[in-house]
């Protein structure tokens, strides 16, 4: 490979003008065609079975995630201006082209359910706005007396009251949450309003996403221009080193561009990721030219350029396969912005690699490189390299208390990593502290919940739905988890239907809140309701057959913690059920986000191992010894140990953002390794002296390690400044795991190299 580099720099103006114009391209596609997804839906396999299932249900039961806009009024809601505005809200809201009109619920639409002399009816609460006194305290009155809607469209204190507007999966869009922001906002004053539910959740992610991403990226270049000036103490280099990076990040999302896969959330991480990886090559081959030209002062370019492609081509290959591999490895996740982040940013590992190997040399060929002194020599002609010759003697001379170090730190994280747990929330993904979540909580405090898991009840004929048994015992269910569960709000279903209409067909009276006896007298209420009331009301509780039913659950979290405990006591009525020959399963976008949870946890543990065996192979195959492959791999394992044991014993869960630290781990922290056993290797078979190739390994490839993790370190330490907190986490946590890796590959690996004899026959110096 190394010839045909050199045969393609023959012409250095050519290569850098193709470079170019491909990137101009690659620019303009990323330009026309980048589109923000923050759909969870959009973020999950389909065809998953219970995904399936999960849609199936969402289509009987006609289940949307919906638009909350609560309305507070601290005097009270039962003010004429108030109910005005709830009124002409709803009505505005049912208008929209995104919304249909029987999509929108609040008090103004709802149904009150009632008994008359002739039996039931079903009743708005009011159609003209009440304007006196008297007026407005029977309407009060209507609502307190109505367990169907007061608490969930009213809150108990009567100083909120909800409007609901669901939607479709694929309604939702950048203009339309401007819209519906703007809307609200045109009715403010003097009453407050929020605005809260999933898809506003989405839109703010999708607003604030490539927000972020824009304030990242000139942070991380301006913090790695400044260690690059610094490392490489010259304009040109780091001119070329910033270029290799910024035309990766341009190819990559070009490329994403080009075959219409979105930018999801965890995409957003893309560029600081290529930004900080990229520079790694151009700084070993910096290095590598440093050391050259110290010795070799008068060389020319081309000499230059051949002797750096000649000692570094290889490892810059190696370490961007092996880096592209642990990227790679994430493609055997289920969960699409992990797979495909994981595609793209090997691709642009693989496009950094090529522009190190073209870029950089064209660059010196055309514009040369910055002269340097002959390095200073000792009286007995050796280079001077006090610091990496103290150090690897230091590191075999204390080489007990390292491994006891190690060992003592490796134990902690092992324990830390049985309290890891893995979160899917979006909600978490934004400050507790930002409106986002400062309005969910408002809302949860006096409602149900925002979030909601769907239990489907299937029983094995027709109309057994109607069965008092049957409803009694989702009566008990519903009973048990509002009362043991503080994070459920509500829980509403066919009971509370006829709870209602048992009541109001009984004068009102509290003794027959309750069940009916009677299958007969259930069927005879519920038609009743049909014939009076919206029957598309029950159908969202209960099928045509009445044979599948639909329980929900109102929480108020949508983090996975919550969803598990709700299911958790559900399945204790899972006997019972079967009993009566019905079956429990799950839906909605609560259940499918806890889906989402364990493939995450799947696709990581399948990434790591994945990653970790083909790494050893490559390695193996690289230096041709099994052993080199283990002792390369010891860093990384190390580093991912040390990295998913500070996340348990900090209590930073798993999500799509953190999911990726095993593979940053791995993909980057091999390249710590593989420099310094290709630099190990080269000088031990030039000396066969154990003691100069540690010292010469330690001043080549550790001091361009030293360099490159210092780089990659700052680069994601940025990510302290997103307004994302799992972005911070991962910014933090990669950080460490940069530290861990470098740190190991020049103590624990060093070790392991000096102890082996590895690339050393038995006649080996200095043993």
């Amino acid at each position: 490979m190394g010839k045909v580099l050199r045969k393609m720099l023959k012409s250095p103006k050519i290569v850098l003008l193709v470079i170019f114009i491909i990137t101009a391209l690659f620019f303009r596609v990323m330009k026309q065609n980048t589109e923000m997804e923050t759909d969870l839906d959009k973020y999950m396999p389909q065809n998953h079975p219970a995904f399936v299932y999960s849609n199936d249900m969402e289509e009987v039961f006609a289940m949307k995630d919906g638009i909350i806009i609560a309305i507070e009024n601290s005097n009270g809601i039962y003010q004429t201006a108030t109910l005005q505005k709830v009124k002409d809200l709803t009505k505005k809201l049912g208008k929209m082209k995104e919304i249909e009109k029987a999509d929108v619920t609040s008090l103004y639409t709802a149904d009150n359910i009632i008994g008359t002399e002739d039996g039931m009816d079903v009743k708005a609460f009011f159609k003209k706005v009440p304007k006196t006194e008297e007026q407005l305290q029977e309407l009060a009155q209507k609502v307190r007396n109505n367990e169907m809607v007061f608490g969930r469209l009213v809150s108990e204190d009567e100083t909120v009251t909800v409007i609901i507007a669901e939607l479709e999966d694929d309604v939702f869009s950048q203009k339309f949450y401007h819209e519906i922001l703007g809307l609200v906002k045109s009715f403010e004053g003097p009453e407050k309003f929020y605005v809260a539910g999933s898809p506003i959740v989405e839109g703010t992610m999708a607003f604030l996403g490539p927000r972020d991403m824009k304030k990242m990226v000139p942070i991380v270049m301006l913090v790695i221009v400044l260690i690059l000036l610094f490392v490489l103490r010259s304009v040109k280099n780091t001119i070329f080193t910033l270029l290799v990076v910024i035309f990766s990040v341009v190819w990559a999302f070009g490329l994403m561009a080009a075959f219409k896969i979105p930018v999801y959330a965890v995409s957003t991480m893309l560029p600081v990721m290529l930004i900080a990886i990229g520079v790694a090559d151009g700084i070993h081959l910096y290095s590598h030219l440093d050391l050259f030209l110290r010795t070799h002062p008068n060389a020319t370019r081309k000499e230059a350029v051949a002797d750096m492609l000649k000692g570094m081509w290889k490892p810059v290959v190696m370490t961007s396969v092996t880096t592209s591999v642990g990227f790679f490895s994430l493609l055997t996740s289920e969960v699409f912005p992990i797979k495909y982040f994981g595609m793209f940013t090997a691709f642009g590992v693989t496009a950094a690699m090529l522009f190190s190997l073209l870029l950089i040399p064209a660059g010196i060929l055309v514009f040369g490189y910055t002269k340097r002194k002959p390095k200073n020599t000792t009286k007995n002609g050796k280079q001077s390299n006090s610091f990496a010759f103290k150090f690897a003697n230091g590191v075999i001379k204390y080489k007990a208390v390292t491994l006891f170090l190690t060992i003592a730190i490796v134990a902690v994280s092992l324990f830390g990593m049985t309290k890891v747990w893995i979160n899917s929330s979006f909600l978490e993904k934004f400050e507790k502290d930002s409106d986002i979540v400062l309005t969910d909580k408002f809302i949860n405090d006096h409602f149900g919940g925002t979030s909601k898991l769907n239990i489907i009840l299937e029983a094995d004929e027709s109309g057994k739905m109607k069965s008092p048994e049957v409803l009694r015992l989702i009566d008990k269910m519903q009973h048990k988890i509002d009362a043991n569960l503080e994070i459920v709000g509500n829980t509403f279903s066919l009971a509370d239907y006829l709870k209602r209409m048992n009541k109001v067909m009984n004068a009102d009276k509290e003794d027959f809140n309750s069940i009916p006896n009677s299958q007969e007298l259930n069927a005879q209420y519920l038609l009743l309701y049909e014939m009076s009331g919206n029957p598309e009301n029950l159908w969202k509780v209960v099928d045509y057959d009445y044979k599948i039913a639909n329980v929900t659950i109102q929480l108020k979290s949508d983090n996975s913690k919550a969803i598990k405990s709700a299911i958790a006591l559900v399945e204790d009525f899972k006997g019972d059920f079967e009993k009566l020959g019905i079956s429990v399963n799950y839906a909605g976008s609560g259940y499918k986000a806890l889906i989402f949870t364990d493939l995450i946890l799947e696709g990581q543990i399948k990434s790591l191992v994945m990653s970790l065996f083909i790494i050893i192979i490559l390695l193996t195959l690289m230096f041709k010894s099994f052993w080199a492959g283990l002792i390369g791999s010891v860093p990384i394992v190390i580093t991912a140990i040390i990295g998913f044991g500070t996340m348990g014993l900090l209590n930073i869960p798993l999500s799509t953002t953190t999911a990726l630290i095993s593979s940053i781990a791995i993909g980057i922290g091999i390249d710590y390794a593989v420099h310094f056993i290709e630099r190990y290797k080269i000088y031990a078979l030039e000396t066969g002296d154990k003691q100069r190739t540690m010292e010469g390994t330690m001043h080549h490839s550790g001091r361009a390690i030293i360099f490159n993790a210092t780089v990659v370190i700052a680069g994601f330490l940025v990510l302290l400044a997103s307004v994302f907190p799992p972005n911070r986490s991962l910014g933090a946590l990669v950080s460490l795991n940069m530290f861990t890796s470098f740190l190991g590959t020049v103590t624990i690996m060093y070790l392991l190299l000096y102890k082996t004899n590895l690339f050393f026959g038995k006649s080996s110096k200095n043993k």
